[in-house]
């Protein structure tokens, strides 16, 4: 791609491009300029009038089972063309084939897996909600509750880190439910989403209107919002705290998701040593969530919890392993760990670090190492371990995530103190406890989960076939109370509440019956 090149937004059922010189979009390791976004001079009201109207409508004529061949099209085309999103990732993600796979091929195994969730719901066009209640003595009349699609539009506000995997994570089963779709992406890392809708436009597979992408400024899209619309965000605290101000939200009672900031943390069983083999999964398990796609994983571990006894001999084990990631340009097979996506977020990462290091020592700093095929221009940052003997007595640790290859491993004398410490981060995605006691697992998950979205256990046992602290599978749960945002998304069927109005009908039994015919059973 030239300089020159903008590219075009879908609105409307349309392509249609900004004005002005737009955005540009740049290669984080070579800091070349690889295209433009503009959202300015866009007709926002028609496009999400059309989006509404003519998409919602189409979309909501088809069954669930209909839906979700739909689905399955889609997961068709972009597996022909997994190459193309390979090459915008390493370019303009900076990442590595393997760090790409975990964004390009975790959004198609979504989409499948909603696919094949949705087959199961066959032709009904709305759910069943619990069974039938009786309203009296007289069982004639009862009431039962159902759920039916919203009839507006869903309206994504996407995170930079994951341009395939936020969109097609949140898209499944809004068009599952029969919701049409507007992505708005973050502008530094947009060309991989805009292409991938660019590719499913194409191949004609929706309606017109079930699916927009709009780059650039996302100024004026939460105005568009109407009552039975949903917006859902990904990104910081503070951007999420404008949306839910938004009179959108605040007066018109959009449904809103927010997943912010999160402070995740790893846990070791106190009866652990370090020749046991839960304290090698938790050093391998670190070392792998401040290295996969640099640590820019919302559910990347930030904080790690180990007894007293353990501290020095955790420092040097995950120390020795970091020393072993080669950084820099991933188009070089020997390069590990690949470049933040900006130089902004190099910048916010560097002050973070100097920020956590007044309260926590430097454990380890790959910087003295030299990069591979990049030099100090680029946005590469080397993977960092601080440490806290004391953290009971931090307040920032506890407070800022820095959005990188960043964690700090800390010392707790009592496992009540660990839970307390914890807890201080006032809600996460997501927490991994690693034991070989199953009752240790079980107690630590009940003390854990209020504040987590998910608890994830890592016992010897399950050493081969755990999925991974930082991966978010589409069967269970995503999203925190808290900090976290207080959402919730995938979680298997669940994720279609969101895109739903539940709403009780009483009834006669006949009546029941026959809407019972055109519904199914909501199977959790």
């Amino acid at each position: 791609m030239t300089t020159s090149t903008l590219l075009p937004n879908h609105l409307g059922g349309q392509w249609v491009t900004g004005s002005g010189a737009g955005t540009p979009l740049f290669d984080p390791v070579l800091g070349t300029e690889l295209a433009r976004v503009s959202s300015a001079g866009l007709d926002l009201t028609a496009g999400f009038a059309f989006a509404r109207e003519q998409g919602g409508a189409a979309l909501r004529a088809l069954s669930y089972g209909e839906r979700a061949a739909l689905l399955g099209a889609i997961v068709k085309v972009l597996q022909a063309n997994r190459d193309a999103y390979y090459e915008i990732a390493t370019a303009n993600c900076g990442t590595t084939t393997k760090d790409s796979a975990v964004d390009i091929d975790g959004g198609i195994f979504t989409l499948g897996y909603y696919a094949r969730q949705g087959e199961a719901l066959g032709s009904a066009h709305a759910l069943l909600d619990g069974e039938r209640i009786r309203m009296g003595k007289d069982p004639v009349f009862q009431t039962q509750h159902i759920l039916s699609p919203t009839r507006g539009v869903a309206l994504f506000i996407n995170a930079f880190n994951f341009p395939s995997w936020g969109l097609w994570e949140k898209a499944a089963p809004a068009l599952l439910s029969g919701v049409p779709v507007i992505v708005k992406p973050a502008t530094a890392t947009a060309w991989l989403t805009q292409r991938m809708v660019k590719d499913v436009i194409d191949a004609g597979i929706l309606p017109p209107g079930a699916l927009s992408v709009v780059c650039g400024s996302s100024a004026g899209l939460m105005d568009q919002l109407q009552p039975f619309d949903v917006v859902s965000f990904t990104g910081s605290a503070e951007t999420a705290r404008i949306i839910r101000s938004h009179p959108a939200v605040a007066e018109r009672s959009v449904r809103c998701n927010i997943e912010a900031d999160s402070l995740n943390s790893a846990l070791l069983d106190p009866a652990a040593t370090p020749e046991s083999e839960a304290f090698g999964l938790l050093v391998s398990e670190v070392v792998r969530e401040m290295t996969v796609k640099s640590g820019q994983k919302c559910t990347a571990i930030r904080r790690v919890f180990v007894p007293r006894a353990l501290f020095d001999a955790a420092a040097q084990a995950i120390g020795a392993k970091l020393a072993k990631t080669s950084v820099g340009n991933p188009r070089n097979e020997a390069v590990r760990m690949g470049a933040l996506v900006s130089q902004e977020q190099k910048a916010s990462v560097i002050e973070g670090i100097a920020r956590l290091r007044l309260e926590a020592e430097v454990l380890f700093d790959g910087g003295g190492a030299a990069l591979v095929d990049a030099d100090a221009s680029s946005a590469c940052v080397a993977p960092v371990l601080l440490g806290s003997r004391e953290p009971a007595k931090a307040k920032l640790l506890h407070a800022v995530e820095v959005f990188g290859p960043v964690a700090t491993l800390m010392a707790y004398d009592s496992i009540e103190e660990a839970y307390e410490l914890i807890r201080r981060g006032e809600g996460s995605l997501v927490c991994s406890v690693y034991s070989a006691d199953p009752a240790f697992i079980a107690t630590a998950s009940l003390e854990l989960g209020s504040a987590h979205g998910r608890v994830h256990a890592i016992s010897p046992d399950v050493a081969a076939s755990h999925s991974g602290h930082g991966n978010v599978m589409p069967m269970s749960l995503h999203g925190g109370p808290g900090r976290a945002g207080g959402g919730e998304e995938l979680g298997g069927l669940r994720a279609l509440g969101f895109y739903h109005r539940r709403s009780a009908v009483q009834a006669s039994s006949a009546a029941l019956d026959v809407l019972a015919a055109s519904a199914v059973a909501l199977k959790l």
